[in-house]
This record gives structure tokens, C-alpha cells and sequence, in this order.
């Protein structure tokens, strides 16, 4: 079985690869891997017991007390947590995994109903209003991740008793919400594109059906008023008329992913052309430096376009995590590698920086500025161990277990290379590269035969070359080889790894005359534990033509190997008392050496103040 969290049909113009067949050994992503397995995924077992997850499914089950805990949709935590350590055990397998699955199947099973329904909350607090709030219950949002993690629990050999609760809930919503004549769509997307997932692994078509109906119903109304107006859930306009993304970031982001994968599997153009429509939109108006979505803390919203504040940017883990789930989808849909570029930045940054470096705290909220005298609820401070909404860490956990999926896909043709990450892939090439830190990707063949390898090219490298001469990428984005292999052929690509000052569209008001630093995938911070005593993170101005020095350091302390920049700044010292505006100059500014650091790294220190962009001297 392709043990892959995707599976499209043969429509897709490439075909994605199991997870099994990507073997990661070293770079960031295998640290996080390992972290993951030795840190987060052990936490995240232990809280499906103190969140009041397993128990509130065992209240359901009729065999336990006490109230209800957490929140409506708390019984998503363990099914991202079960799809977790499905990916996780086809990775690096181990017998606690599958004796999870089992117990859980075995608690799941007993607090099912008979007619397959299965939501622990509306269970044992309402039980008369099963299906009566749709518009904030996440009963299907709920049901989307349970059939997520049975779709990965059967592709890893796991709890097949998983497989059989999902398929009798999916078959309930069947009867209900596609032959039933019930009309109702939940106000979180998510359901859409595990029905179509689940459709794969089945082949049962009622099932991509249903994720189709409930795609074309959104517009219409139908959804309820949750208070929140039907921006939010994008509910306001039919897919199809649509041209920006609105609303809730993440249920915005899984509901295109859903459109996508329908039209994977019906060849609807219509449903691509609309979902790539906005995401042109969304990428040149409503995307953070980072790869983040959702500027606005009310509603976990995206902004107008270009509202995109550092200091009050959401930019919510699991926005980051729907993105490449999105994007994804496109790149195997479309073939085209700006798609891998978004997912590249996304996961180097704005996902990356959700987890602390011991992988035991995350980020709810991904802010790009954090000031000295900050304010604000415990999801808006440093990063904690668990949340009492803890959408985030399970579904943080579930992608890392994943993330070989995203590396590669294969063609009649051969092989496509979209992540560059040291080991092997799908037993065709070797991969040594000490990518991000330096730009060198050595390749060397490993399946003999005539085929065809195609690189990713980033738009940010300006000067590439493969085997020492100039190497300019296609259309798509991809530099193509097509020969005669033998075993033990190798290849270079080198990408541009200069440091770059970037400078924001003009109508980003809230960073205009800002500057960012980049170098090759990673987008810097400026930390205050980094800087001169007695300077201050926000007085720091920068000149565009300093110069950027590069500082390797082999452990920086809580954060681990990196490499700084340094750059020659100014600190302003205005005078400060009364209004905090003048109608003269700023008074005296001082020469000083700035220091940045990756984005992901941050916070893993003193929790200090840190920014992002920077003012121009």
C-alpha cells in the first residue's frame, strides 16, 4: 500500500512517494524528525489523557464521570495524534504505536452510536442537538480527522479497528448529508478532503460525492450565522465565485485543499481554475514574509489585502500546516514548482518556528515582532507546553512524521526533486547537502536506466549552476536532465545562498520603509539576546547598502547549529517624554554591529523582544 497521506488519482501530473521511501539523515528536517519522536509525540500520547481527550470519549462510551473537558471538538486532538504516529511508525516503527491505535479503536468503538455517529461532546453535553449547530460544532471538522487518521493508520498497518469506525461515521454522513436530504454544512472546513482521501483508500465513491456536495453548497447560505458573519466561513460567495481567500485562516486553507482533491478526482476544471485564482491573490497580498496566513487575532482571520502587521500577525500553526496541505495538492495537480517554493517557506519558517528546539513547547500564534513590554494571554507569549485549544501541537507532530512525502515525486518520465534534504529517495538518487546552511546539493545516482531528473530551481536563487556550468530553470521552475544513467553518476547543483535584503510591496503599511533579511530559504530575526548592551531591538535602523557578514556558529545556546548575519546598523536615540511625535528630525543615532538569526530559532533563549523588519537608517 502507498504509504503516503496522499494519493491522488492519475489525474495528477505527478505522483507523490511514500513515506518508506525516503530515509532523511540529516539537516533540520531529520532533527525535527528525531525530536518529534523522542519528545513531542511521546507529550502529545500523554496529554490525550490529561486534556480530557480519551476520557470524554470513555463518558461517551458510558464508562466514566465526571464533566466533560475541554473544548467541542476536543476528540480531534487523538485523531491528529493517531495519524501521528501512524506516519511516525512507518518511519521509524515501534509496537507502542500500534498498541495506541488498538486502545484507542477499542475506546472509539464502545463510544460510537449505532447508527455509526461519534462526537464525544455532543455525546454526553447535547445530545439533542447532534447536527442542530453545525455552524460551530466541527461535528464533520471532527470526522474529517478521524477519517485522516485512518486513512494513515491503513496505509501504515496499524489499528484497523480505526479504519472501521471511520468508514461507519463516513457512511452515517452519507445517509445524512448526501442521500438523507439534510443540507447542512459544517462551518469548519476540513471533512472535504478526508472524504476524498478516504474515497482513495475505499473506492467508495459516495464518499467523494458527499466532499463534493458540500463544496458546491458553500454560498449559499446554509451555513448558519455563528456570530462571527459568513466571511468567516466562507460561506458568502459559491466556490467557484470566489476571487480572494477570507474568513478563518485554517478552515479557508483545508477547504481548498478539499477543492483541489475533488477536482483531482472528477476533473472539474472549474474547481482548479477558482482555487488557483485565489491563491495568486493570496499569495501576492495576504502572505507573510515567513509563509505565514491570518493577520488579524479576531476571528483567526486573514485581513484586507495587504493587512499584514508583524506585531499582531496570528499566522496560527495550523494555517501554516494547511497551506502545504494546499499547496501540495496543487503541485501535484499543476506540476509547477512555485507551489514547492510557497511550501519551502512555509516550512523553514513560519512552521519551523511553531516548536521549540526540544520539541516539548509551540506556538499557537506566530507573531513576526514581539515587543519589550508585551501584554497578552499565555497564546501570545513564548511558546507553551500544551494549549487548552491544542489544535496546533498533534497537528504539528502529524506533519513532521510526514514530511518525506513532500520531497519527491516520480513520472513515467522520473524523478522530480522539490526539497532538498540529505539521504535517499525512493531508491534512485543519494542526496549529501548541508542545505540551509550552505547551497551545495550533491546527487548521486543510484537506479540505472534511462530517465529523466528534474531540480527545483527557488525563485530566490539568482545564480545557479548544475555540474559548475549556468543553469536556468523552465517555466515550472524546474531544471531538467534527461540521460543514460549508470550507478555512482553524480550531479551539483549549487544554489545561491547570498544573503538578500528584501524589501516589502509598498502598500504594507504597517512595515513601509522596512527591510527584512533572507538567506536562501531561511528569513532572519533580529533578537534582542543578539545585540549590543545597551541597544534595544526596536531602536535599530538599517542602511540598504550595508553589507551582510555570515557568522557560522555551531550551537548557539537553546537553539543549536546556525549560521548569523551580521550587518553594520545605527541605534536611534530619540528623546522621549510628552507626545511621542516631533516635527523635528530624529535627534543622534550610534554606529553598531545588528545581529539576525533565523526566524525558526527564535525564542528558544530569553524571550526577549524581537522584530522581524527593521526601519531603514
Amino acid at each position: 500500500m502507498h504509504q503516503s497521506p496522499v494519493v491522488p488519482s492519475s489525474r495528477a501530473l505527478w505522483r507523490p512517494i511514500g513515506i518508506n521511501d525516503v530515509v532523511i539523515t540529516g539537516g533540520p528536517f531529520a532533527r525535527w524528525q528525531r525530536i518529534n519522536h523522542e519528545a513531542s509525540i511521546p507529550l502529545g500520547l500523554e496529554q490525550m489523557e490529561r486534556s480530557g481527550v480519551l476520557p470524554n470519549l470513555r463518558r461517551a462510551a458510558g464508562e466514566g464521570e465526571g464533566p466533560f473537558q475541554g473544548y467541542r471538538f476536543q476528540d480531534s486532538d487523538l485523531y491528529k495524534q493517531l495519524e501521528a504516529i501512524a506516519w511516525e511508525h512507518v518511519r521509524a516503527p515501534e509496537p507502542a504505536y500500534a498498541e495506541f491505535a488498538d486502545q484507542a479503536a477499542a475506546v472509539l468503538k464502545k463510544a460510537q452510536r449505532d447508527n455509526g455517529y461519534l462526537n464525544s461532546h455532543y455525546q454526553v453535553v447535547k445530545p439533542d442537538k447532534i447536527y442542530a449547530e453545525l455552524e460551530y460544532s466541527h461535528e464533520m471538522y471532527c470526522a474529517g480527522h478521524l477519517f485522516q487518521a485512518a486513512v494513515a493508520a491503513a496505509r501504515a498497518g496499524i489499528g484497523e479497528g480505526v479504519v472501521e469506525v471511520a468508514r461507519r461515521f463516513a457512511d452515517h454522513l452519507v445517509e445524512e448529508f448526501l442521500t438523507g436530504g439534510n443540507d447542512g454544512i459544517d462551518g469548519h472546513a476540513e471533512v472535504e478532503t478526508a472524504l476524498v482521501e478516504l474515497y482513495r483508500l475505499t473506492g467508495e465513491r459516495t464518499y467523494l460525492e458527499l466532499a463534493s456536495k458540500l463544496i458546491d453548497n458553500r454560498g449559499k447560505g446554509l451555513i448558519k450565522d455563528s456570530g462571527m458573519g459568513l466571511l468567516y466561513a466562507q460561506d458568502h460567495l459559491p466556490v467557484r465565485e470566489a476571487d480572494t481567500a477570507v474568513g478563518h485562516a485554517v478552515r479557508q486553507l483545508y477547504l481548498e485543499a478539499g477543492v483541489v482533491d475533488v477536482y483531482l478526482e472528477t476533473g472539474d476544471e472549474s474547481l482548479l481554475e477558482c482555487s488557483l485564482r485565489r491563491w495568486e491573490d493570496l499569495v501576492a497580498t495576504k502572505t507573510y514574509i515567513t509563509g505565514g496566513h491570518g493577520s488579524r487575532h479576531d476571528g483567526e482571520a486573514f485581513g484586507e489585502r495587504y493587512e499584514l502587521p508583524p506585531d499582531r500577525a496570528y499566522s496560527e500553526s495550523c494555517a501554516a500546516i494547511a497551506n502545504i496541505h494546499w499547496n501540495w495538492r496543487l503541485l501535484l495537480a499543476t506540476g509547477h514548482g512555485r507551489h514547492a517554493d510557497l511550501i519551502e517557506r512555509t516550512l523553514y519558517n513560519a512552521f519551523a518556528a511553531s516548536t521549540s528546539a526540544d520539541g516539548v513547547r509551540f506556538f499557537y500564534v506566530n507573531p513576526l515582532q514581539r515587543r519589550a513590554d508585551l501584554v497578552e494571554d499565555a497564546y501570545l507569549g513564548r511558546r507553551r507546553e500544551w494549549f487548552a485549544c491544542a489544535c496546533c501541537p498533534p497537528n504539528i507532530m502529524r506533519l513532521v512524521a510526514s514530511l518525506g512525502s513532500y520531497l519527491a515525486t516520480t513520472t513515467d518520465a522520473g524523478l522530480q526533486l522539490h526539497q532538498y534534504v540529505p539521504g535517499t529517495v525512493n531508491g534512485r538518487v543519494r542526496i549529501e547537502t548541508d542545505y540551509p546552511w550552505d547551497g551545495l546539493v550533491r546527487i548521486t545516482i543510484e537506479d540505472e536506466g534511462e530517465w529523466e531528473l528534474a531540480l527545483r530551481i527557488p525563485a530566490w536563487s539568482e545564480s545557479t549552476t548544475v555540474d559548475d556550468s549556468p543553469a536556468q530553470a523552465a517555466e515550472d521552475g524546474y531544471f531538467r536532465i534527461r540521460r543514460q544513467w549508470r550507478q555512482g553518476d553524480t550531479v551539483e547543483l549549487r544554489l545561491d545562498m547570498t544573503p538578500r535584503i528584501v524589501h516589502p510591496h509598498r502598500r504594507i503599511d504597517a512595515v513601509r520603509g522596512s527591510v527584512a533579511l533572507e538567506r536562501g530559504p531561511l528569513v532572519y530575526c533580529f533578537e534582542q539576546a543578539d545585540q549590543p548592551e545597551g541597544v534595544e531591538v526596536d531602536d535599530l535602523a538599517l542602511s540598504p547598502q550595508a553589507p551582510l557578514r555570515l557568522k557560522p556558529v555551531d550551537d548557539l545556546q537553546g537553539a543549536g547549529r546556525t549560521v548569523l548575519i551580521e550587518t553594520d546598523a545605527v541605534a536611534v536615540d530619540q528623546p522621549r517624554g510628552g507626545l511621542p511625535y516631533t516635527t523635528k528630525p530624529l535627534a543622534t543615532s550610534t554606529s553598531v554591529t545588528a545581529t539576525a538569526v533565523p526566524y525558526f530559532q527564535w525564542d528558544n533563549r530569553d524571550g526577549g523582544p524581537m522584530r522581524v523588519w527593521i526601519p531603514l537608517a
